[in-house]
């Protein structure tokens, strides 16, 4: 079983490393991810450690010297995990808690315990708990005196039962019934798609908190889980919505990330297979992201992955209401917080429109889900787009829209 007992907030620090294939400008904006979901997990920043290297120490991820400043700091200041910003080997991680002493933890780790943390249904708790398996196997010596319920906190929600004499052949034979429970999940997922008949599937897809959950509830009129942290929706949800008379199924899905752990891509396939079903994909972008283009780009890398980028789809910049220009479109100083005017906003995000965004097969369209800015326009893409599979799909049914033209 997964707890999902709420984390006490915990002190942590984040060490990152900048080499020739990640400059310093993408080290910070990985460490502020990695603090965003620090924060999501239960628990607070307080420092964070970077050391620029021309690729990872095999042993120790980092150098001894900075490894040493890393143990000072933590013992000084009571601090009790280590969160690293890419995956650790095994010997690794044993390695770094043997000279630190103290809970470590990296980038796949905090992702898994944040899906543990948000896993609902028994079809996602399955799948978070098959990818937890799979990343605890080769790390078993270190980690399994830490599964003791009574540890808790960032990282600790680990699966199973807890004695100390449980040993690998035991957790392969976990893993084996998970996968076989997923298969009936699957096939129990594939029966309730069928049965959805011959509807138009679309699918919300994106990178995580780009307002895919309160754009599905404006659009669909439901309730679906939204906030502003990482991974708020994990369940797949689907909800029916009729635009001018023609009904179709609109799906929310678990967004995407940058180093997406492996474990989970395979673990969820009957979540993603929402995607590779659907007929029509809203790529929601948070526009008001300074590396949106980068989460574009993240996000199709995995839709290729998936070999679903090649689907009829619509590029949906959304936050608008939160966009803010760059240093040349801000205000002089002195004029309060520089914050550019409504009017000014809106028309840097048309010269954007002018650039690449205009300059793509699919379409695009700004759009703000919160305040509902340019609704009526999407709605009006987004049926068009509908429209144009539903009359192939149903080709004497074409009196459904002439009242509409």
């Amino acid at each position: 079983m997964i707890e999902t007992r709420k984390a006490i907030s915990e002190k942590a620090v984040l060490i990152g490393i900048i080499t020739q294939y990640q400059d310093e400008k993408q080290s910070k904006e990985y460490l502020d991810e990695l603090e965003f979901l620090t924060t999501t997990a239960g628990g607070v920043t307080v420092k964070r450690f970077v050391q620029k290297l021309d690729k990872p120490n095999p042993k120790t991820f980092l150098g001894t010297g900075k490894l040493e400043d890393v143990k000072a700091y933590i013992e000084q200041h009571n601090v009790g995990t280590a969160i690293f910003d890419d995956e650790l080997s095994p010997a690794q991680l044993r390695n770094i808690e043997r000279i630190l002493s103290c809970k470590i933890l990296d980038r796949t780790n905090l992702i898994l315990d944040i899906f543990a943390q948000r896993a609902q249904t028994s079809s996602a708790k399955t799948q978070v708990e098959l990818a937890q398996y799979q990343y605890l196997l080769p790390r078993l010596t270190r980690m399994w005196t830490h599964l003791d319920k009574q540890k808790g906190g960032i990282g600790m929600r680990g699966p199973g039962e807890t004695e100390i004499e449980t040993d690998r052949r035991i957790i392969r034979d976990k893993i084996t019934l998970l996968k076989k429970k997923l298969v009936t999940i699957d096939k129990q997922m594939a029966v309730q798609r069928k049965n959805r008949g011959k509807m138009v599937r679309v699918a919300l897809v994106g990178y995580t908190n780009v307002g895919k959950s309160t754009l599905m509830n404006v659009v669909s009129k439901s309730e679906v889980f939204a906030e502003n942290k990482l991974f708020a929706t994990l369940d797949t949800t689907v909800r029916k919505v009729v635009v001018k008379n023609i009904p179709f199924l609109m799906t929310d899905t678990v967004g995407f990330i940058r180093k997406l752990p492996t474990q989970l891509v395979e673990s969820f396939k009957s979540t993603l297979d929402e995607v590779r079903e659907a007929d029509l994909l809203l790529h929601v972008v948070d526009v008001s992201h300074a590396s949106f283009e980068e989460h574009v780009a993240s996000v199709n890398k995995i839709l290729t992955e998936m070999e679903s980028l090649n689907k009829p789809s619509i590029m949906v910049f959304n936050k608008i209401d939160a966009y803010k220009p760059k240093e040349e479109h801000q205000g002089e100083e002195g004029e309060g917080e520089n914050d550019p005017s409504e009017k000014e906003a809106v028309t840097i995000i048309e010269d954007w429109a002018k650039t690449w965004m205009n300059d793509m097969e699919q379409k695009s369209i700004f759009i703000s889900a919160l305040n509902k800015t340019n609704l009526e326009a999407f709605k009006e893409l987004v049926y068009d787009e509908v429209k144009k599979i539903h009359v192939q799909r149903f080709p004497y049914n074409d009196f459904l829209y002439h009242n509409y033209e």
